[in-house]
């Protein structure tokens, strides 16, 4: 496609269109997100505004509600069609795939430690109101304090990072109730004076992804929507700790979108302008025809499919879990799918830093131009895959090969 983000809300290309009913029309509609995404991604990310119009897109799409019940709207759809979703959107614009991916997995989280009264009212409400999530759960800072006033729990603090802070309708805040070690989840209307953004995301890629601080004064909600939660005591499942895993995966997913991304961008400037080089003893006619191009891109697609076939696995593997009776799952099924998971983060943090600077050496010294805008690629990867030690999830692989341990539950396994 070549309609940039805003011609697409003008012109509404969905709005005559029933929404997809198959697996295959969910991923065929992200392809068409992912192509106008990837119209003018780099003029986007240069400018670097508030992505309403992308997030407008992805509702307009019916992407946001893919997980959502049928019954209220949503498509139903499973975890392994998400992560794909994650990916494919990530292909056209690594921010765009980043948001979709953390606002499935906000959108989840109630699943993951709710009641059932609780994931019913959540869920109707996302999805029959097309609501997009955002978080301010980031496990590096001081958790968000809680007090009690008689039937209500009231937040306050600060967290670093807030994705998906301005464009979302409802966040995700989590704290430690005082005086006590319970955490505690909420689910709260973005749009109140309780909640400030800092507007300093300002950082070298995902520049499009809304993740700067957060202020929370005096936030409050009932007893009874603190999730998880009966009688003021937490339930406790082993499913609850399926967040970290589930959302590790989303990150490799969005790593392998913006490879993907990066090596359609690659090839396509091979093809259109790079030159065969002239002195080296074997010369061509083109640079299609010089056997060191050809190896490299060999290379990297080799690389790439490698990945798409973990993730695909590792995605079908956790989803398989994520949509099973909450109260069957093992630790030990949960530890080799974290593990799983570990093996897919290393390889396409891997990979995606290897294709946004190999690119370069496949296209030539004129592709460094900006206004080829090859660098997108590697900043979005080279940013993100910085949120935890990619050397952790080598190690928790490591550690499972040699000694047969899977990964304990943790902030980041």
């Amino acid at each position: 496609m070549t309609t940039t983000v805003h011609e697409a809300l003008a012109s509404s290309p969905w709005a005559d269109q029933p929404r997809p009913t198959t697996t295959a029309g969910w991923l065929d509609r992200a392809a068409d997100v992912a192509g106008i995404l990837a119209t003018d991604a780099v003029e986007r990310d240069r400018a670097q505004a508030v992505p309403t119009a992308e997030v407008q897109l992805l509702k307009d799409a019916g992407l946001v509600t893919l997980l959502g019940p049928v019954e209220h709207g949503g498509a139903g759809e499973t975890w392994e069609t998400a992560y794909r979703v994650i990916r494919e959107i990530a292909s056209g614009d690594g921010s765009i795939g980043q948001l979709i991916g953390y606002h499935y997995l906000w959108a989840w989280a109630v699943r993951l430690v709710g009641t059932p009264a609780q994931i019913a009212a959540v869920e109707e409400l996302y999805t029959t109101n097309d609501f997009f999530f955002g978080g301010a759960v980031n496990p590096r800072d001081n958790d968000l304090s809680i007090t009690e006033d008689g039937d209500e729990l009231v937040y306050n603090g600060r967290k670093s990072f807030s994705t998906g802070s301005k464009v979302s309708d409802l966040t995700v805040l989590e704290g430690v109730l005082e005086g006590t070690e319970k955490h505690v989840f909420a689910i709260v209307p973005t749009q109140q004076d309780g909640i400030v953004f800092h507007d300093d995301w300002d950082n070298l890629g995902q520049r499009l992804t809304e993740s700067g601080g957060v202020t929370i004064t005096d936030v409050r909600i009932p007893w009874a929507a603190a999730a998880g939660y009966v009688d003021k005591e937490p339930i406790e499942l082993t499913y609850g700790t399926l967040n970290l895993p589930t959302i590790q995966l989303v990150f490799a997913n969005f790593y392998l979108g913006i490879a993907q991304g990066g090596l359609k961008a690659g090839t396509a400037y091979t093809r259109k302008n790079t030159r065969a080089w002239p002195y080296g003893g074997d010369d061509k006619q083109s640079a299609s025809e010089e056997w060191y191009i050809l190896e490299g891109y060999g290379r990297l697609q080799s690389q790439v499919w490698a990945a798409e076939a973990l993730a695909d696995a590792a995605g079908a593997e956790i989803s398989g879990l994520l949509h099973a009776e909450r109260e069957a799952l093992t630790p030990e099924q949960r530890g080799h799918a974290a593990v799983r998971i570990a093996a897919v983060k290393q390889l396409t943090t891997d990979v995606a830093l290897a294709v946004g600077t190999t690119i370069y050496e496949l296209t030539g010294a004129r592709a460094t131009s900006s206004s080829v805008g090859l660098d997108i690629y590697w900043r979005n990867a080279r940013t993100h895959t910085l949120h935890d030690p990619v050397a952790y999830k080598r190690r928790e692989v490591g550690e499972y090969a040699l000694l047969g341990r899977v990964p304990e539950p943790s902030w980041y396994t």
